[in-house]
């Protein structure tokens, strides 16, 4: 049973990350597919501008604990670090190919952001510091999260517990290549300067 523990770690994290907080909050507050409207991203960002604030912070919690929660368990338990690596990767993985919504999800980055908490607190809080610094500093998310994203794998190597944690780490870069891939429009729109910035004076319930 106990050489079973880490696939089943695994494969419980991929199903956690395949259930798209997006697509769901949509559906309780009967609001549109977040797919076929807007961006057509199921993510926190495209849901703000269907439903609004609470809708938006209804879906980054449940993208965010996706992440977390099946990180920090394994963290808890002392599992090798490959298989807290594994771990994280197939949280992530299952929000950007989620097997209950006919593989298509989301960008990534706040199931990302949850798993480098459950990591641990000091990782995320530095993930969390760069993103809103950027934010605030340029008023563009994908920028933000871009930068935040990018310096992920230095927060790993520097931060987390373990003297030189090189399957976390290039798991860490590995995921930061994807979500670079997955931003490669808002990436061509940065560059063009037609990127849509973010507007924290909304008064949107």
């Amino acid at each position: 049973m106990n050489a079973l523990s880490p696939l089943i770690a695994i494969a419980a994290a991929y199903l956690v990350g395949s259930l798209s907080a997006a697509i769901l909050v949509c559906r309780l507050l009967g609001l549109p597919d977040p797919r076929s409207v807007g961006s057509r991203n199921p993510g926190a960002t495209n849901v703000l501008r269907l439903g609004g604030k609470k809708a938006a912070l209804l879906t980054l919690l449940g993208d965010m604990l996706k992440g977390l929660l099946p990180v920090l368990i394994v963290v808890q338990l002392e599992m090798e670090e490959m298989t807290i690596a594994l771990t994280l990767l197939a949280a992530f993985l299952g929000h950007l190919y989620p097997l209950f919504f006919g593989f298509k999800g989301g960008k990534g980055v706040a199931t990302a952001l949850g798993g480098l908490i459950g990591l641990h607190w000091s990782i995320g809080l530095a993930t969390l510091t760069t993103w809103l610094l950027m934010a605030l500093l340029f008023r563009y998310s994908s920028l933000a999260a871009l930068s935040a994203i990018l310096l992920a794998p230095l927060y790993v190597w520097l931060l987390f517990p373990l003297a030189e944690p090189i399957n976390l780490t290039t798991t860490m870069t590995l995921m930061t290549a994807l979500l670079y891939w997955r931003h490669r429009s808002n990436i061509q729109k940065l560059i063009s300067g037609a990127e849509d910035k973010m507007n924290f004076s909304s008064s949107r319930e």
